[in-house]
């Protein structure tokens, strides 16, 4: 499903041989953003662009909040509906003028006391394909300076393979990965702004939620402090055999991938009984391990 790891700085890891069926070489970025300089984080993921279509990818994804650093009260504060709306059109110019795929998160539209923390996927003409808002709100911060998101992950047909998009505390409630890919997805793309002393979120729960369901999971964080909080780093590339295939550790640049569709190796989808768990949840039953 993948090949090494190729850290900026290194040579890229050379794309395999085509295969039967349709892929997508991936990119994800890890980097340390300055609290709300938009203008140098905005530089920082134009060069990550640039890098990555220059060693042959089609997609390039970006961490939680990138554009604006990660750093929930100074953006509720201090950045506006209009320049919101400017991030948007930015980081969509930057897939444009690179002829590049990109996955980015940013404030949502509108009012900050009404906004979402969203992400996109915009293609390589810089047109919105998805546009998702976090469900799950992460902490006393985020809670008091976004408003959570109600719809569930898009899941969207990108170069032959169906991409859902999550936001970072989303990807650990194993109900929210299930439901992308029991409506088609196989590549999950999970922008985030974890902290040091979670890793075992991208190194055991990422891992899980891709064996279970038979997906690629892409989970790309910062690394570094950002406005007090010191990021993680750890963002990894998990095939849907539950294996690591790519993790930057705490290094900034690029990690690689190609990703295709591979079928399940155990069919927990196929496996499951929907019916019979809602019974054990609709109806009174003998939780003492009485029941014949």
């Amino acid at each position: 499903m993948s090949e090494p790891t190729a850290m900026s700085g290194a040579m890229p890891a050379p794309a395999p041989a085509p295969g039967t069926g349709p892929s997508v070489r991936l990119a994800l970025f890890q980097g340390r953003a300055e609290p709300l300089d938009l203008p140098a984080n905005l530089a920082m993921l134009d060069q990550a662009a640039g890098e990555a279509r220059a060693a042959g990818a089609d997609l390039l994804l970006t961490p939680e909040l990138f554009a604006t650093g990660y750093a929930p009260e100074l953006i509720r504060d201090s950045v506006t509906a209009a320049a919101a709306a400017d991030l948007d059109r930015d980081l969509a110019g930057i897939a444009a003028r690179h002829d590049i795929a990109l996955v980015y998160s940013a404030p949502g539209q509108g009012p900050a006391e009404a906004r979402g923390i969203t992400s996109a996927l915009v293609d390589r003409t810089g047109r919105v394909l998805a546009r998702y808002v976090k469900s799950h709100l992460f902490g006393p911060e985020e809670r008091a300076s976004f408003r959570p998101g109600t719809a569930p992950p898009p899941v969207v047909d990108f170069l032959g393979l169906k991409i859902a998009l999550l936001i970072c505390y989303d990807v650990e409630f194993p109900e929210v990965v299930r439901d992308a890919a029991l409506h088609g997805a196989t590549l999950v793309l999970v922008p985030t702004a974890l902290t040091r002393g979670y890793e075992n979120v991208a190194r055991v729960l990422v891992p899980a939620r891709a064996l279970e369901n038979a997906v690629t999971v892409a989970y790309a964080n910062h690394v570094g402090v950002e406005a007090g909080l010191d990021l993680a780093g750890a963002s990894v590339i998990v095939g849907p055999d539950g294996n690591i295939v790519a993790d930057a550790g705490r290094a900034t640049g690029l990690s690689y991938a190609t990703v295709t569709a591979a079928g399940p190796d155990v069919d927990y989808l196929a496996d499951r009984r929907p019916e019979l768990y809602r019974s054990w949840t609709d109806a009174e039953h003998d939780r003492g391990g009485n029941s014949a």
